[in-house]
């Protein structure tokens, strides 16, 4: 585990010397309300390493070398998110691995089910849901984070030469560079919004008004002790006091502390004396409803994506998800945002 700043200068000769790295990161969004970046793995021909962002070392000098280079990873989006928020890193060049399995038509593109079907080794399991922020690190967590970029070299340069073969090594290019602009864009929660979870549509004016109410109380909740919001109520939950308030029941947990209780009900019994234009809005329908010729559109892209995918052996929402259909379908200028080149001409676009 690299921990200091002389540990740090043995490693980077190491990436200095190469073309492609293997990365892959470990948070702790499981065990906290904000999560961070907890562990760094990095591997390069022959050698594997841990860096410890917890630690008190500069990781710049690392940062601005790994930007140099070629960067592999399993499912690039959420890593290169992490590091960007954490380091401030930007990768220039990708190499994702599950791009590349798909595109070849791997169904089962996990990393321990690729390992598995170009090295016939099983990967152990049972640390994905691990506080990471813990040290010391245990030998089973040692061992499972280095498997995550053990194998990433070599499993690149076998996914590479099938893609050559297969003359689709353009298309992984194009593909992983859209990826790179994808995770470049931040997201960002509309805190008006963001009380919506799954399951909130089916509620309407007081019972609406008090899960936002409860929304609130929870991440504030959350926020104060350093824990993710399911850990003080689970979404189910939430939406069942919402509804048990909203008739006039008066929810409790046997879990909540009285102090949590007391803020809990007070949150409630606040929402429901709110007036009705304080009540939440009903979220207008995002789009225009589909006409009958972009219908027909749509069925006529869908179907040109469906025999593609056959001849070429792929998942069909490898060659084009059905939502981004019905986006061009609505305007075929939104096609080059959404699709990129090869994907275009698969479907019959005009570039």
């Amino acid at each position: 585990m690299i921990t200091n700043s002389s540990q740090l200068e043995e490693l980077l000769p190491h990436i200095d010397s190469v073309d492609r790295v293997a990365i892959d990161t470990e948070a702790d969004s499981l065990h906290c309300y904000r999560e961070k970046l907890c562990l760094l793995q990095i591997s390069v021909p022959g050698r594997d390493f841990l860096v410890d962002p917890l630690a008190e070392v500069d990781l710049a000098p690392l940062r601005a070398l790994l930007e140099k280079k070629e960067i592999v990873l399993q499912g690039s989006d959420f890593d290169l998110r992490l590091l960007r928020r954490s380091l401030n890193f930007t990768a220039h060049t990708i190499f994702d691995t599950v791009i590349a399995a798909r595109l070849l038509g791997i169904r089962e593109f996990s990393l321990a089910a690729l390992v598995e079907r170009f090295f016939g080794v099983k990967l152990t399991k049972g640390s994905q849901k691990a506080n990471w922020a813990r040290r010391p690190l245990s030998p089973k967590m040692v061992e499972y984070a280095i498997n995550d970029t053990h194998y990433l070299l070599p499993l690149a340069e076998r996914l590479e030469k099938e893609l050559h073969e297969r003359d689709r090594l353009d298309w992984f290019r194009q593909s992983c560079q859209r990826a790179l602009e994808q995770a470049a864009v931040e997201r960002v929660r509309d805190a008006d919004e963001a009380w919506r979870i799954s399951g909130a549509g089916t509620l309407r004016g007081r019972s609406a008004t008090v899960l936002r109410a409860l929304w609130q109380w929870r991440e504030k909740e959350a926020e104060a002790v350093d824990r993710p919001p399911f850990h003080i109520l689970q979404n189910s939950e939430l939406l069942a006091a919402a509804e048990g308030f909203a008739e006039g029941a008066r929810p409790d947990y046997a879990h909540f502390s009285p102090r949590r209780r007391r803020a809990f009900q007070e949150a409630a019994e606040h929402a429901l004396q709110l007036p009705e234009e304080a009540w939440p809005v009903r979220r207008p329908r995002l789009g225009t409803r589909p006409t009958f010729e972009m219908r027909q559109r749509t069925e006529e892209l869908r179907r040109r994506r469906d025999r593609g995918a056959i001849q070429l052996e792929l998942e069909p929402t490898v060659v084009a998800p059905r939502a981004a259909l019905e986006a061009v379908a609505a305007n075929e200028e939104s096609a080059e945002a959404l699709l990129v080149p090869w994907q275009r001409k698969l479907l019959g676009i005009p570039a």
